[in-house]
């Protein structure tokens, strides 16, 4: 069977609350063996703590910038004291998800620019303490984003995740000169996302992985159009298992097969994530 990473899936959204072991077990059926379930806030550390170590996934703590408006100090000295207490838990593998939003307008006007980019600055020190690497929330905030991680980077490269990645080629470059690698999901997939196509088809492969951001960011054979939607089609739900036909179609855009691809980007999320709890993963 082919094998595929997932490095970036909340399996603990409400959306998932009554089927978690139902949509686990289709994803590992279809070849998915591992999940990344990252945090979005203190509220939920344990919970996907537990539910990493339920399904045999990994996990990562971290402030998302959606949620820093109810966060406060306490959080980030929450999130040290958890770092600290689970330093020896191979499940925990990044401090994440974490960064910065500039396309939700309030984020962007005073006082939540700067409390964001406070958390973001706060939260990479802390993944330095720990020696832990990071996912990245990037929206339209790429080169805030380099500029925080050039800021804290101490003479050492950075491990973790570009999640979501929809920036230039430019900024591609940097992120991968500073060590990370970039996630792609289902936004790929759709014919209009031109830029983010070509970006998918030409960028070095040893720079990419895989993610779903499920129950986000949906491929488009489960997107339905607001007019969709208005018309009475429900927006379909977004899974883990959705992640070898996304491969599938990263390799055809790259003319490459999708063991290939699988193999290529199971390395790669090793490389971003060195405590993955894989197993018996051939890479």
């Amino acid at each position: 069977m082919t094998i595929w990473i997932d490095t970036h899936c909340h399996l603990d959204a409400q959306e998932f609350a009554s089927d978690v072991p139902a949509v686990r077990a289709r994803s590992a059926a279809a070849g998915v063996l591992h999940c990344v379930l990252p945090a979005v806030s203190s509220g939920n550390f344990d919970a996907v703590r537990r539910l990493a170590q339920s399904t045999g996934d990994s996990y990562a703590l971290g402030i998302h910038p959606l949620y820093v408006a109810q966060a406060s100090d306490n959080d980030l000295a929450s999130l040290d004291w958890q770092l600290q207490q689970q330093r020896d838990d191979p499940r925990l593998v990044a401090v994440g998800e974490i960064g910065l939003d500039y396309l939700v307008p309030e984020l962007c006007a005073s006082p939540l620019r700067e409390r964001q980019e406070y958390f973001y600055l706060e939260q990479l020190k802390l993944a330095r303490k720990h020696e832990l690497p990071v996912l990245l929330h990037v929206r339209r905030s790429a080169d805030r984003l380099l500029k925080g991680l050039r800021s804290q980077a101490s003479g050492k490269a950075w491990l973790g995740i570009a999640h979501a990645f929809n920036g230039s080629e430019q900024q591609a470059q940097a992120f991968i000169e500073l060590g990370l690698k970039l996630g792609f999901g289902g936004a790929f997939t759709h014919p209009r996302a031109l830029q983010l196509r070509r970006l998918a088809a030409t960028l070095p492969l040893e720079a990419i992985v895989l993610e779903t951001d499920a129950p986000d960011m949906p491929p488009r054979w489960l997107y339905r159009s607001a007019a969709q939607r208005a018309a009475g089609q429900p927006q379909a739900r977004n899974e883990p298992g959705e992640l070898p036909r996304i491969g599938a179609e990263l390799a055809a855009l790259r003319g490459i097969s999708p063991l290939e691809l699988a193999r290529a980007t199971t390395r790669n999320a090793l490389a971003a994530l060195p405590r993955l709890a894989l197993g018996t993963v051939e890479t």
